[in-house]
């Protein structure tokens, strides 16, 4: 970023970023083919019959070196939990034999269309058993992932660049083939996306790469109702793009992607997927190599009178922030006047075709998580990483919430993340589409104005640990709960 100045002031061009002990880990949760994998209405199968791509499980942990509890990032190649008491008892788990805050954990999901079911199937259906043993060997290999994390954590400094990618698409497409004004989901070409890429990169004192983050919002909905097989969609081959050229770990972290997926999408053939994920993976590597060499700044230097005056810059060792804080906190939003959880389940039994049971069935899930109240108090997660902000949220924003708080700290890497440590099933579309047919309107529980009192939430809690980075520092050793 480059700062401003004055005559007085240096000119410098640097990288948001954070110094202290970092740690990475990576984990295989490939399932076993025949594991129930239905995620498409539309799907006529129940159980994936093959693996394109292993799905990882990384781990990621930061700590100031000074004592105090290390915030755990984890980002998982899984789609999306459908019962909450799976994510509970595994974060639980987690909270409880790591002895760490609630608010210091953070597992995200990379949001696959293409992994197994996280739920239950019902008693006696094809593939429960490996569902039951899967799950199990999801929460056995966090752990392990998470302590090796830790016992590896080496002095390494994480730096931020923002770049671009062109693969998220609106996909809120008004349908062409209707008089009527219904929406479609999928691409729009007449709606521009946020292009927004934020990479970190992470380097030990040695040198050496140790990971690279991905910040993107784009729904991995490559793969469709179609494909049988286990894979990670556009995720699995971004990933080796990118770490065939730097090396490390590469770290997806799905962004605020609620209106956003790729243009072409819906399809079987695990080429398209791949397509994308390089597409992706080119474009990181792009924003990686536009960063200032590791642990440097780039600072104007002196005039060299030429045929003109030449202005010559040159690098400097650059003093990185350690501050590392984390909030949870919640908003208390309105809930729409759906029917309760028994007449969900009796319009589902008396359905007549499967995607109007699939619909019923995930607004039945929905409902389960949120209870009959008016209101729901969602809760969201906040880490100060350095000069880093992570921002997360167990719903499904729009792209609005990203742009606003990137534009309102643009001094600071902005991380947003949707679907981490919990699954309400709700999305957070922008009030003026309240009035429209639009799937992320009628599938949300949550009423209008709720992104908007969202997002107040989030920039007061983003406030809360910026103001003063003494503060923040100090805040180490005890992390703020306020849900």
């Amino acid at each position: 970023m480059y700062k401003s100045h004055t005559k007085s002031h240096t000119l410098e061009k640097s990288h948001p970023s954070f110094a202290g002990k970092i740690g990475v880990a990576r984990a295989d949760i490939t399932p076993p083919d025949g594991i129930p994998a239905r995620n498409w209405g539309a799907a006529t199968h129940e159980v994936a019959d093959s693996i394109h791509r292993p799905l990882y499980q990384d781990v990621v942990t930061f700590e100031t070196g000074q004592g105090g509890q290390p915030l755990v990032l984890i980002e998982a190649d899984l789609g999306f939990w459908r019962d909450r008491r799976i994510i509970q008892g595994l974060r639980d788990r987690i909270l409880n034999e790591m002895r760490l805050e609630s608010p210091r954990l953070i597992f995200g999901l990379t949001h696959t269309h293409a992994a197994a079911s996280l739920k239950l199937p019902d008693a006696g259906t094809r593939g429960r058993a490996l569902t039951e043993s899967y799950l199990q060997a999801i929460e056995d290999a966090t752990l392990k992932a998470v302590r090796e994390a830790l016992e590896g954590a080496q002095d390494a400094t994480l730096e931020w660049n923002t770049g671009h990618c062109g693969l998220a698409a609106s996909r809120d497409l008004v349908d062409p083939t209707s008089e009527s004004d219904r929406f479609l989901c999928g691409y729009n070409p007449s709606v521009p996306a946020d292009d927004t890429l934020l990479v970190g990169r992470i380097t030990a004192s040695s040198g050496e790469h140790l990971a690279t983050l991905v910040n993107y919002a784009c729904h991995p909905t490559t793969l469709a109702w179609e494909n049988r097989a286990i894979s990670p969609d556009f995720v699995g081959a971004m990933r080796e793009t990118v770490e065939t050229v730097v090396g490390g770990l590469t770290v997806f972290i799905q962004g605020n992607s609620g209106e956003l997926a790729p243009r072409y999408q819906y399809v079987s053939d695990t080429r398209v997927a791949d397509q994308h994920g390089r597409h992706l993976g080119f474009s990181v590597l792009a924003t990686l190599e536009d960063m200032e060499p590791p642990g440097m700044r780039l600072v104007f230097d002196r005039v060299v009178e030429s045929g003109a005056p030449l202005a010559v810059w040159r690098h400097e060792r650059a003093v990185a922030s350690s501050a590392l804080a984390a909030v949870e906190t919640s908003v208390e939003l309105p809930i729409k006047d759906w029917p309760s959880t028994e007449e969900l389940e009796k319009q589902r039994l008396s359905a007549t075709n499967q995607w109007t049971r699939e619909r019923l069935q995930r607004l039945h899930f929905t409902r389960l998580a949120l209870g009959d109240a008016d209101t729901f108090l969602l809760p969201i997660w906040v880490w100060r990483v350095g000069d880093a902000v992570f921002a997360g949220l167990a719903s499904e924003a729009y792209s609005h919430l990203q742009q606003q708080l990137r534009s309102q700290f643009p001094r600071l890497a902005v991380v947003c993340m949707n679907l981490v440590n919990d699954t309400i099933g709700g999305y957070l579309p922008p009030a003026y589409l309240y009035d429209q047919d639009i799937y992320q309107v009628w599938r949300t529980p949550f009423d209008r104005g709720s992104l908007e009192m969202t997002t107040d939430s989030l920039l007061q809690a983003i406030c809360q640990l910026t103001a003063n980075q003494e503060a923040t520092v100090l805040s180490d050793s005890a992390s703020s709960n306020t849900r």
